[in-house]
């Protein structure tokens, strides 16, 4: 006998985001490649970060073609598991949804794969509740924590849920960081007001305002609903521009300059779909600790007062107050962000990632 076959419908690159990401290490894995014999189809629909959850006429055409190639790939194919990678809610969800329907038409075993939540926001909603319990019947999950679980309760017998945290390559680079010059904050995202940029900048702001000035914040990300020119005036406003620098988006080697001078990686995110953000990831493979939220399934992957901190949401005092102890404390800092190296090399490593991935997918094959 011959390999099970897969099908992927999954987001790829572009635009990046985790999930298009993740997606791509899922469609390059050697090992996921060497196990089943792989089909993989674009779910993507959106072009750029700013056209994810807008509706077009272009979108509209994508998506029949979408549902043109899923059926032909299905039927052709033949898979044992299709494998798809849905949005959670809003315009993209009842795109999957259709996406979803016609997979079940022709085939039985389907494993849908979150990297992103919100189901729980719109389970109240008459027409989203329908549609999720017919969207959700039969189907496996996989969820990357287990906090998500509650995500998607109501429709999911927990039986059927798998836990997959993600997993990055790794680097080439990866030696000690020996504290020189200003304690350096790093920011890197996009420049969302949901990513958490203004509540640092305010930390920021109350840490001057408190005489503590051995510091530098460096923001580093893509332009989205904050401009650069709202962000500027904002830093200057606050009279914090010795303190604060923004540099756009970085990609590639570009992050690696800011890295390698990094003390500390501060997220405050409040992201309505942060689940398990890659860039802590990053950080803990660069030896980096991390303060960021309780957002998805950020309180797993930080082990809190080891290996970096958790602060509540939209605190901009317990923010500070942490980056003021970090200051403080370069030593533990250090400290810190080797056992976050440490605990990236055993749970979260793009190795890691295929291998669990692969044992679901070959889990659900055996138990359909």
């Amino acid at each position: 006998m011959g390999k099970p076959k897969v099908l992927f419908i999954l987001h790829l690159p572009p635009p990046v985001h985790g999930a298009a990401m993740v997606g791509q290490y899922i469609h390059d894995s050697k090992i996921a490649n060497e196990a089943f014999d792989c089909r993989f189809l674009n779910l993507a629909s959106s072009r750029g970060l700013t056209d994810i959850g807008k509706a077009s006429l272009k979108k509209i055409d994508d998506v029949w073609l979408l549902l043109k190639n899923v059926r032909k790939a299905l039927k052709e194919f033949k898979p044992d598991l299709v494998y798809i990678t849905p949005n959670a809610k809003g315009v993209a969800f009842y795109k999957d949804y259709l996406v979803v329907q016609l997979v079940k038409r022709h085939a039985k075993n389907i494993v849908v794969h979150y990297h992103n939540k919100g189901v729980a926001t719109r389970q109240d909603k008459v027409l989203d509740n329908l549609l999720y319990r017919l969207f959700f019947k039969g189907l496996k999950v996989i969820l990357l924590g287990e906090s998500l679980y509650q995500d998607i309760g109501k429709y999911v017998p927990r039986n059927r849920v798998y836990i997959c945290p993600n997993g990055t390559p790794a680097i080439a680079a990866n030696t000690a960081k020996a504290h020189t010059g200003p304690f350096y904050i790093l920011f890197l995202s996009n420049m969302m007001a949901e990513k958490g940029v203004w509540n640092l900048l305010e930390a920021c702001t109350q840490l001057k305002g408190k005489g503590i000035t051995n510091f530098e914040c460096h923001f580093v990300g893509s332009w989205s609903d904050i401009t650069e020119a709202d962000f500027r005036q904002a830093v200057n406003q606050r009279g914090r521009a010795d303190l604060v620098t923004a540099h756009g988006a970085q990609y590639g080697n570009q992050k690696d300059a800011f890295w390698e001078k990094a003390d500390l990686l501060a997220f405050p995110t409040i992201y309505h779909n942060e689940c398990f953000p890659l860039v802590i990831l990053e950080a803990m493979q660069r030896r980096v600790p991390v303060i960021s939220t309780t957002e998805g399934a950020i309180s797993e992957m930080i082990d809190n007062g080891v290996t970096g901190w958790i602060v509540p949401k939209q605190d901009a005092k317990a923010l500070a107050e942490k980056i003021e102890y970090a200051i403080g404390h370069p030593d533990e800092c250090r400290k810190m962000g080797e056992a976050g190296y440490q605990r990236y090399l055993q749970h979260y490593t793009l190795e890691t990632f295929e291998n669990r991935l692969k044992d679901i997918l070959q889990d659900c094959i055996e138990k359909a």
